[in-house]
């Protein structure tokens, strides 16, 4: 046996759901003594972890297993395509393993005949809060697997399984030893964040268990952000957690589209102007309430009448942060065998005009920050300043804050900040000397 630590590398595709299952898989194998490795080279082999939701994703994980096989030579593939294996295979025969999503001890078992670890593997080789892809300051944190809608254009359910809850002992002992570590932000992240808990009550009288844990979360004194929001009736019980403090006030909640038509077609709620009426309260509550969502333009069958009832919506809704897609077929989606599929250059058009409508949306309510002062949380610092986010940013999908007189703080700091200028979707500020750090 060599003394030589095995190494592993990795490639993590796909949303955050998936990063944190590449987190988990690195975790256990830097307990059991690999090495990690940033580079092809600097590997014995790598682990692709793909995305399969669209067509396009598809194509490149096919691309990225195909680039790491050709930098490395020794390739194991994991997530949402891997319950593809014949189309992985048809064109990378000569990958080692393949397995689905979240299979875990799969993935470790396929390393470990590849690959076997050093004996005796130390288990203080791994900190207490785990591995992460993330900067320290932050981190995802799932808290369920799987979903229960039957979207038509959505797989999901056929990828991951159904909805399955982590018990919520071990979401907060994960989420305390990650604020011992020194997470300032924990972003909680699920296919179907506000159905959390809901596979565990099923036929009992009892509140739904995202309340309580979200509270418990909340008691961490950390800034708590839900991703993937599904505007369940009992949504509107956490916007006092926000107005509280315990939650930052930030809902993404993926719409995917207004048109009563479309969203039957869809399979999702139709009553988007219930929908205005409950967005309204919640600002009510909570004004500093950040809305965001996306949306898919060109569903099959949506017509121009179905596509300026979105953006009537979206004026009205006036949503902080829009996300936007044009729609594709999906392997398996029941969706792919409607009829009317929309042009692509109707599609693009569509694009193009919504993300318009939405970066008015937005700037207009960025313009309305100059003067304000702002917590503003820290990702990178240089000797040019600093850049971080405010509690309405989440990482990689919204806007940024940066800060000229910032080159003296850390990454990771909470600061107050005073807006002077704002574009789109970033804002610029400098360090309120008037006001405490937050």
């Amino acid at each position: 046996m060599t003394n030589h630590a095995p190494t592993v590398g990795i490639v993590s595709l796909g949303c955050a759901k998936a990063l944190v299952d590449s987190e988990r898989i690195l975790t256990r194998l830097r307990a059991e003594g690999y090495e990690i490795s940033a580079s092809y080279d600097g590997a014995d082999l790598v682990i692709v972890n793909t995305c399969g939701f669209l067509d396009s994703a598809r194509a490149e994980s096919l691309e990225a297993i195909g680039e790491a096989l050709a930098e490395n030579g020794k390739v194991i593939v994991t997530g949402c395509m891997g319950i593809d294996e014949a189309a992985i295979r048809q064109t990378h025969p000569n990958v080692l393993a393949v397995t689905g999503p979240h299979q875990y001890e799969a993935v470790v078992g396929a390393v470990h005949q590849a690959l076997p670890p050093l004996a005796n593997p130390h288990q203080s080789l791994v900190p207490p809060e785990g591995l992460h892809l993330t900067p320290r300051h932050y981190a995802y944190l799932k808290i369920s697997e799987g979903c229960d809608h039957r979207c038509s254009f959505f797989i999901i359910p056929s990828l991951r399984g159904p909805l399955v809850s982590r018990p919520a002992a071990d979401i907060l002992d994960e989420a305390r030893r990650l604020a011992e570590s020194g997470v300032k932000e924990l972003l909680v992240i699920s296919q179907d964040t506000s159905a959390y808990g809901q596979d565990l009550v099923r036929g009992k009288n009892q509140p739904p268990p995202i309340l309580s844990l979200s509270e418990q979360l909340g008691d961490l004194g950390l800034w708590i952000r839900l991703h993937y929001v599904y505007p369940y009736p009992w949504v509107d019980q956490l916007i006092p957690l926000m107005k509280a403090g315990k939650l930052l006030p930030y809902l993404d909640i993926p719409f995917q589209h207004a048109s009563p038509a479309v969203l039957k077609t869809m399979r999702r709620p139709a009553d988007h102007e219930k929908l205005l009426e409950r967005i309204e309260r919640w600002r009510d509550v909570a004004p500093d309430l950040t809305i965001r969502s996306t949306f898919i333009v060109g569903f099959p069958g949506e017509t121009e009448q179905d596509f300026e009832f979105l953006l009537e919506w979206l004026e009205r809704a006036k949503l902080d942060r829009v996300g936007c897609f044009k729609y594709e077929n999906v392997k398996g989606a029941s969706a792919n065998d409607l009829t009317g599929h929309v042009d692509d250059e109707v599609k693009e058009e569509r694009f193009n005009r919504l993300t318009e409508l939405a970066r008015q949306v937005t700037n207009d309510k960025m313009q309305a920050k100059i003067g304000q002062t702002i917590d503003v949380l820290i990702d990178e610092v240089d000797e040019d300043g600093a850049i971080g986010r405010s509690k309405a940013d989440s990482p990689e999908v919204d806007g940024e804050v940066y800060i000229e007189d910032g080159a003296g703080l850390k990454q990771g700091d909470i600061v107050k900040a005073k807006v002077f200028a704002a574009e789109d979707y970033d804002l610029w500020a400098e360090l309120a000397t008037d006001a405490p750090n937050a």
